[in-house]
């Protein structure tokens, strides 16, 4: 099935989907906007304008130290985003080529990968990632991989519960019968079988990212300053919530649009898969 057909049959079928899609789209063109514009360089001080409201200096304030808060959440959105693509990308490919195998040809390789992955499992993501950063370090690379190792358990649990559903399929056994390899049996007829299942888990991978960078980044070992993420942001103003409480209500809308965009739309693909 083309994209473009899986597209419209998840637009077509699920109210959630399309809610979720416009808010996440949303979302996304405002840090491509930041990716190509911000009105001053997110970093830059206005020592004269600290906590200053909106102006037409400063669409919507500054910070605490002066700093534009529009440049700092364009490109405190980017820096959130681009952490949540970075762990997705390291958790969905190597926790999905671990289930993949596992799934596809058990035996004792796969009960001794899912006894470990059930282990790390067992934990909460959020908790594995402060682990991995005080082994790695913080900053924003640090963080990526850290998430991304503590993503990869639901990745393989999930991909390797679809290969065990599919493996015993009519079309699997015909590929067999007609001397199909194993890999691109594995490849290129049961993974694309499961992509409602993985784009599902990928999107809501996403929200669960997006949180983990902004408890991380507010606890003060994750993004760190002078970079601007919105939970470094979020951090940086909760001392200032009732002198100036834009600085800490703007990233934290942005946040929960960002959540709820992704969490919106990997709920719709699920619905549709009913």
């Amino acid at each position: 099935m083309s994209a473009g057909r899986r597209f419209a049959i998840y637009w077509k079928g699920s109210r959630m989907f399309r809610a979720g899609f416009v808010i996440m789209s949303a979302v996304i063109l405002f840090v491509l906007l930041g990716m190509l514009f911000t009105p001053y360089p997110p970093t830059a001080m206005d020592e004269g304008a600290k906590l200053s409201g909106f102006s037409a200096k400063h669409l919507l304030g500054t910070d605490h130290l002066g700093r534009d808060l529009l440049s700092r959440l364009l490109s405190g959105a980017g820096t959130t985003l681009f952490i949540a693509i970075g762990t997705i990308f390291i958790g969905a490919v190597t926790g999905s080529l671990l289930g993949a195998f596992c799934g596809y040809f058990g035996g004792t390789a796969d009960e001794i990968i899912m006894r470990i992955v059930d282990a790390l499992f067992a934990f909460p993501s959020i908790l594995l990632a402060l682990l991995f950063v005080s082994l790695f370090g913080s900053g924003r690379y640090h963080v990526i991989l850290a998430l991304g190792i503590a993503f990869v358990p639901s990745f393989a649990r999930t991909v390797r519960g679809e290969f065990l559903r599919e493996k015993g399929r009519d079309y699997v056994t015909n590929a067999k019968l007609h001397g199909v390899g194993d890999l691109r049996i594995m490849f290129f007829h049961i993974l694309p079988n499961t992509l409602d299942v993985l784009l599902s888990a990928v999107l809501i991978g996403f929200n669960n990212a997006v949180l983990a960078e902004a408890g991380l980044s507010f606890l003060g070992i994750g993004v760190q300053p002078p970079d601007a993420s919105l939970g470094r942001m979020l951090s940086e103003s909760q001392q200032y919530l009732f002198r100036a409480p834009m600085t800490t209500f703007l990233p934290g809308i942005l946040l929960v649009l960002m959540i709820l965009g992704f969490s919106l739309t990997g709920e719709g693909v699920r619905e549709s898969e009913r």
